[in-house]
Order: structure tokens, then sequence, then C-alpha cells
């Protein structure tokens, strides 16, 4: 079933507006690699916090307050490893980032990567 023209507009209208937001979004995020070493350091202490959950669960019959003790100490051990996994690198070289002996080249009038990307595809889906 076609669509009518009213709908082919609105679904035209949504798709440059997902477009620009799209952009904008890719934009916001741009710049912030994640480092290898703290994903890594992240799993590690997510899985021993829930390795002290599970220890905690096995012990909550016997001795409630220590059992009580490693399930929180579990669950703050995975918060702070999820946290620790997606925290970017602060001027250490990830391995999203080239290593040349050059020092990066600076925006174009100030304007990011992505920036000028973005206007670049505007200026070509309006025709200008």
């Amino acid at each position: 079933m076609p669509l009518s023209e009213q709908e082919q507009r609105l679904l035209d209208e949504m798709e440059r507006h997902l477009m620009q937001n799209d952009a904008d979004v890719v934009s916001a995020t741009a710049g912030r690699a994640l480092s290898y070493r703290n994903v890594v350091y992240g799993a590690i202490l997510v899985l021993v916090g829930l390795a002290a959950v599970v220890a905690g669960i096995a012990v909550w019959t016997s001795i409630l307050p220590l059992g009580i003790g490693l399930g929180v100490a579990g669950f703050a051990a995975m918060v702070g490893g999820v946290v620790l996994a997606t925290t970017p690198a602060k001027g250490d070289d990830g391995p999203g980032q080239p290593r040349t002996g050059r020092a990066p080249s600076k925006p174009a009038q100030g304007a990011s990567f992505m920036d000028r990307m973005s206007d670049r595809w505007d200026r070509r889906q309006n025709g200008g």
C-alpha cells in the first residue's frame, strides 16, 4: 500500500530531522575514546563484585551480617567496575588514537571534524 502525499512529506521531514540530530549526537561524543586498560580493569572488578555477591548469598543463612556486607561490597564493586570501564582515557594514548610523531592538526575555524562533516552533509542535502 503506497503512502499518501502527507505521509510521505512527514516521513521525509522525520528523516531530515533524524539525520540532523544523529550528527549532533555523534559530534557530542567525539573525542571520548575508551581506554583498553580501563575496560579490562572494570571487567575484572565486575567479576570480583559478582563473586562477592554470590559469596554473600552463600553465607547469608549462617552469618547474616557477613552475607549482607559481602553483598553490599560486591554490588559496590560491580558499579565501580562499570564506571571504570566506561570512563574515557585522560591523556593516555589508547588504541583508538593514532601514534604519530606529529601533533594532531587543529580543526579549521574552531569547528570539530564532526561539525564540519555535518555542515557538509547539510549543504549536500539542501542542494547548496
